[in-house]
């Protein structure tokens, strides 16, 4: 791990810190106080820093949601660990192959049409992506922190990663954030395999949701879908929220906006 360098953001205290893991930047930050939550959050380059965000100045103010629901329950905030996805000029796909659900697409499930064309099932690396994850940044950054108290967040293809990860890897972290899920990319059958591979309804907590605007708009058929699934495998609304935002978009501004909520579900038990 190489620190790359320091930064502060409006409204908190200390620094994000970010680093270097053998070529995979990770952006992070930690409480004054020792940490006993942890939240780990896909698409790094939009959680803490605008200059570095997809939408320039537009982040998801992540920190600030995480301090102000601590706050409220009066519990220490958690650390967060934001992982860089690996897309660049020279490898513009390298997202896709972080985030998008290596194996289910590996054994057959068709992608959209859109990307059919493009789309190369044995390029995907998200099973290793995930266990770089646990086995190298959150022991380097934040150990000694429960799976029972870590959570893991992401959005469109991050939505899909971070109930990936729940599948692959339940006994790692407790709590699923799964904003604007891009259910889409792989249709009913991507939504089906994703939630008949969740871990049995116990001692894990899923929240979804999406809004009504932009791309977000063609999420309610599949999120109903999915709903329909989480529901008929015993999952009530002491594990699971699904919740649909009017006039919500599909970008880190509006993710930001309502924020608190998944994070209050997380951290209030």
């Amino acid at each position: 791990m190489k620190e790359i360098k320091r930064f502060q953001i409006r409204g908190v205290a200390g620094d994000v810190k970010r680093v270097d893991f053998e070529g995979r930047i990770v952006d992070y930050w930690l409480p004054k106080e020792r940490a006993t939550h942890l939240l780990i959050a896909h698409d790094g380059q939009n959680v803490f820093d605008g200059r570095t965000s997809t939408h320039r100045g537009q982040t998801w103010k992540m920190a600030q949601s995480a301090n102000r629901v601590s706050k409220e329950l009066g519990i220490t905030p958690p650390a967060i660990i934001g992982v860089w996805h690996s897309s660049t000029k020279e490898n513009p796909w390298g997202r896709g192959k972080d985030l998008v659900p290596q194996k289910y697409f590996q054994d057959g499930i068709p992608v959209h049409k859109d990307f059919a064309q493009v789309f190369q099932p044995e390029l995907l690396q998200s099973d290793s992506y995930l266990r770089d994850i646990f086995e190298k940044y959150v022991p380097s950054i934040a150990s000694g922190i429960s799976a029972s108290n870590t959570a893991m967040i992401g959005s469109s293809m991050g939505g899909l990663a971070t109930l990936y990860a729940l599948a692959q890897m339940p006994e790692k972290f407790s709590t699923a954030l799964a904003l604007s899920t891009h259910w889409p990319f792989g249709g009913d059958a991507l939504v089906e395999r994703t939630i008949n591979s969740l871990p049995k309804p116990g001692t894990h907590k899923i929240w979804m949701s999406h809004g009504t605007k932009g791309l977000d708009r063609e999420y309610a058929p599949f999120q109903h879908l999915a709903d329909t699934l989480m529901h008929g495998r015993g999952y009530t609304q002491h594990n699971f929220i699904s919740k649909v935002y009017e006039h919500s978009g599909h970008n880190e501004r509006s993710w930001a906006k309502y924020l608190d909520q998944p994070i209050r579900f997380w951290l209030n038990t």
